[in-house]
């Protein structure tokens, strides 16, 4: 596959081309990879001509399901490019594809659920969900981490649609995941991307976000919960060109044990978004002695007439005079720990509004946090 790389347009560029070979081997220096574990993503680093592609199980199954399908790539048009070497890497070698096609004009009530399932040891991950012009569609992509995959979910918004996503990455503690999320929208479009990571020995995503017409709005959502010796890393980038745009960010994550998150939040907004609306948070709670949060929000303006613009980012500890005013009214230790945590996740799983998952996630962060999912409302 070949493509010409597309040249950096300002002071600050971001290289992107479909050439692996275009992106150096990162070493650590990099601002970009500076926090991550390098050593333990060098498999995603170097072709491997015999990893699998990253499918979906049994697309059909449900009368929702009959809007995906597994495809070989070369019969996928995709105008998205990588921005950096494993995505590069994972866009040249990947031989099936997954898209979700929704199109124009279409309501679909009822949750479009993907299950990705990784057949080998290495695998690459080229998944696109594409809404027309003014339709709705819930999708829910939940990936198997049974083995260490790297790769894309590409995501295009028509002008006037609305589309809600929910990322969930789960599975042993032991495989790595390198995943692009890329979401386009068009005039006046809507769009809730949330990624939920629980699961993988070390996770990181990088978000991006760019907007294709005016008026359009993005809500970015993210939950993650770390224990044992994860390492997750969850980078954002939002970048407004048309005017009267708006995106918000709000990420959480708790963190247990010697686990170790990252999360770095940019947002530039170029001279010609005039109007802007744009506010990015990040919230970690730290559990115990142990655990290691990074956050960095960034935000650049290049023009003053703007709606709103801000940042805030906080990390602390867990809060014993919560824990003691629960014990103190009768509820043993483990259901505080508990319901603390729950309540700090409630924020980003009720934004949500699907309430037969509420539950079952609620759920899977307990047994994270190795207690009894019983009882979980």
């Amino acid at each position: 596959m070949t493509s010409p790389t597309l040249v950096p347009r300002d002071h600050a560029p971001t290289l992107a081309s479909l050439d692996p070979q275009s992106f150096a081997v990162p070493t650590g220096r990099e601002e970009e990879w500076r926090f991550a574990p390098l050593a333990d993503l060098q498999a995603l680093m170097q072709a491997d001509h015999n990893a699998g592609s990253v499918q979906a199980v049994d697309p059909r199954s449900t009368q929702a399901g009959s809007r995906v399908a597994n495809l070989p790539i070369g019969e996928l048009a995709s105008t998205w490019v990588p921005t950096d070497r494993p995505s590069a890497i994972a866009r040249a070698e990947v031989q099936q594809a997954v898209l979700v096609d929704i199109p124009a004009d279409v309501i679909e009530r009822e949750p479009i659920h993907v299950q990705l399932s990784a057949p080998s040891a290495i695998n690459y991950l080229h998944g696109e969900i594409r809404i027309g012009a003014a339709s709705s569609a819930t999708v829910i992509v939940e990936h198997d981490l049974g083995a260490t995959s790297g790769g894309a979910l590409v995501i295009s918004v028509g002008a006037g649609a609305n589309l809600r996503v929910l990322s969930l990455v789960d599975g042993p503690d032991v495989h790595v995941l390198h995943l692009h999320v890329h979401a386009s929208l068009g005039r006046d479009a809507q769009a809730q991307v949330c990624s939920i990571t629980l699961g993988g020995a070390r996770t990181r995503q990088v978000t991006s976000v760019d907007f294709a017409g005016p008026g359009a709005s993005v809500e970015l959502l993210g939950a993650f919960l770390a224990s044992g010796e994860q390492y997750q890393e969850h980078r954002l980038f939002v970048e407004h060109r048309p005017p009267n745009c708006k995106s918000t960010v709000t990420y959480k994550g708790a963190l247990t044990d010697k686990a170790h998150s990252v999360w770095v939040g940019d947002v530039l907004v170029r001279s010609t978004a005039t109007g802007t609306n744009t506010y990015e948070l990040n919230r970690n709670l730290i559990l115990q002695d142990g655990p290691r949060a990074d956050s960095v929000p960034n935000l650049e303006l290049e023009t003053g007439d703007v709606e709103g613009a801000g940042h805030a980012s906080a990390t602390g500890r867990f809060d014993d005079d919560q824990l003691f005013y629960l014990q103190a009214r009768g509820i043993d230790e483990t259901t505080a720990r508990k319901l603390i945590v729950h309540g700090f996740f409630a924020e980003i799983i009720g934004k949500l509004a699907l309430p037969d998952w509420q539950g079952p996630l609620l759920g899977r962060i307990s047994q994270r946090l190795g207690e009894s999912a019983e009882g979980d409302a």
